[in-house]
């Protein structure tokens, strides 16, 4: 077994202030969270098309890349010595492994944040100790919350994955909204009401945050 006395952290030569400088805007990590269907994905792909529009360094985490690889389950990845390692490490959907899986993609987050990228996580995330973790590893000033709030019966209605639809025949267990709960963040920086408006207007009103709090220029 490995002494972790032994691992060190390293700091890096270039400073995330020398990087920011060179890409002419401030890293930060933008974390969607909300009900399957609600809107994530789209919305996050929509502000990223819109900062690459601009000249802006950013990435999309998305929930279901992530479990297709860094997070890869058993049966989700081809090759067999892939598949041996996704028995041993991947993950499920159970609590610990949310939990696990939220950590993971923190850390990487946190990666690109220092970086200078603007990174945008498209997560349900449904427990609010998970997200708290996430924002202590970010850093405050550097992590926003964005809660992406519809119904349960708007995202029930959309269910563009036939999951909700699983969930209630009971195909599903621990579906969150279904029979699992969902905390929804109590101050999130943002909230965006995808029951209420498209998703071409709130991923502007995404845009306007950032620059209103200096992110990125106008």
């Amino acid at each position: 077994m490995t002494n972790d006395t032994n691992v060190h952290w390293h700091e890096h030569s270039v400073s995330r202030e020398k990087r920011e400088e060179l890409m002419g805007h401030k890293g930060c990590v933008i974390w969607f969270t909300g009900l399957s269907g609600c809107g994530k994905s789209t919305i996050a792909n929509l502000v990223d098309h819109k900062l690459h529009e601009r000249g802006i360094h950013s990435f999309v985490l998305d929930g279901d890349n992530v479990r297709h690889g860094l997070n890869a389950g058993p049966g989700m990845l081809k090759d067999k010595h892939s598949e041996e390692f996704a028995k041993r490490f991947g993950l499920g959907f159970s609590a610990e492994d949310r939990e696990e899986n939220i950590r993971r993609i923190g850390a990487v987050a946190e990666l690109f944040n220092s970086a200078g990228i603007v990174t945008l996580t498209a997560f349900i995330s449904p427990y609010r100790q998970d997200r708290d973790r996430a924002r202590d590893l970010v850093g405050e000033g550097n992590f926003i919350e964005v809660l992406v709030d519809a119904p349960l019966e708007v995202c029930e209605s959309r269910d563009p994955k036939g999951l909700y639809k699983k969930a209630r025949a009971g195909e599903i267990k621990g579906f969150t909204g279904i029979d699992d709960p969902y905390e929804a963040p109590t101050a999130p920086e943002l909230v965006l009401k995808s029951g209420d408006k498209d998703a071409e207007t709130l991923a502007e009103e995404v845009i306007a945050y950032l620059i209103e709090n200096k992110k990125i220029s106008g």
